[in-house]
């Protein structure tokens, strides 16, 4: 089946342009209301579905995101492939604001209140999440980002916290010691509850600032932050458009079919309300 794209907007990025022949959808799933009104529109001759995460107006934090309602609703819409953006800190030298990375993995530094699995209430579950993000849709960003001018870097650790205050200089000093490449409060659990619900995920991280590690840099601020934020958010459409213009869907891809063996529980005691909820998160 071919897939519809879905983009997930991160801090700056409330809307997709470019888009043709939009109209919004609200969306109900077992696990709450999403973010908000998810837009779809044609872009490349490719139906895609944008939804901005913290809400219209960046109305949520980031503990207040109902990821697992984000997700169930963009697979209930046809999307098989996400694009998450989102704006992040340095946490080395190297990775200098208006940098983007793929991130190709995830350290949790959240505090455990945020829904965090589909499975529960009558029903384990476990899926491997050694390469949490998809290979296939990484390859196709780094491509389209050759005929840009974005520094892209093609791999890099996301530390996520709780927020929404940022880190305090110990915090930030250790997470740079231990190598970390970015840090950021949204992508745990997005790409977690992507992968158990079968979609390949490409995470593209948009450096703002250097967090509060180095000596020789400023202190992350919410100011700051927003300044290099707007020009981040222009290239990154750009970047997201031209990677789309030469999509290709990969419905054999492992990320879908990752959740296959996941359900531990006899099928048998799993309970009516649960079974239902999960039916489409683990449908191919």
């Amino acid at each position: 089946m071919q897939g519809a794209i879905g983009i997930i907007g991160g801090s700056g990025l409330q809307r997709m342009e470019g888009f043709r022949s939009t109209k919004s959808h609200r969306i109900t799933t077992p696990f709450g209301a999403p973010s908000d009104l998810i837009v779809e529109g044609r872009l490349h001759g490719r139906a895609v579905f944008f939804l901005p995460r913290h809400g219209a107006g960046h109305r949520l934090l980031p503990s207040e995101i109902n990821y697992r309602a984000n997700l169930y609703a963009l697979k209930k819409l046809g999307v098989r492939s996400v694009f998450s953006v989102s704006a992040v800190g340095s946490l080395l030298q190297r990775l200098k604001p208006g940098d983007f990375v793929l991130v190709d993995q995830y350290v949790d530094r959240t505090k455990g209140v945020r829904e965090s699995t589909f499975f529960g209430d009558g029903c384990v579950g476990h899926v491997a999440m050694a390469d949490p993000v998809c290979s296939t849709l990484t390859a196709r960003v780094k491509a389209a980002a050759a005929h840009t001018p974005v520094k892209l870097h093609a791999k890099g650790t996301y530390v996520c916290i709780e927020g929404p205050q940022f880190s305090t200089g110990a915090e930030s000093r250790a997470n740079h010691a231990a190598g970390h490449a970015v840090i950021g409060m949204t992508n745990v659990p997005e790409g977690q509850l992507a992968r158990e619900a079968g979609l390949c995920y490409c995470s593209l991280a948009t450096v703002t600032d250097y967090d509060s590690w180095s000596d020789r840099e400023e202190a992350v601020s919410a100011e700051a932050a927003m300044a290099v934020m707007k020009q981040n958010v222009a290239r990154a459409t750009t970047l997201l458009s031209r990677t789309i213009a030469g999509f290709e869907d990969q419905p054999e891809c492992a990320c879908r079919t990752a959740n296959q063996y996941a359900v531990m529980t006899d099928p048998k005691v799993i309970p009516p309300k649960t079974k239902a909820a999960l039916k489409l998160v683990l449908a191919p």
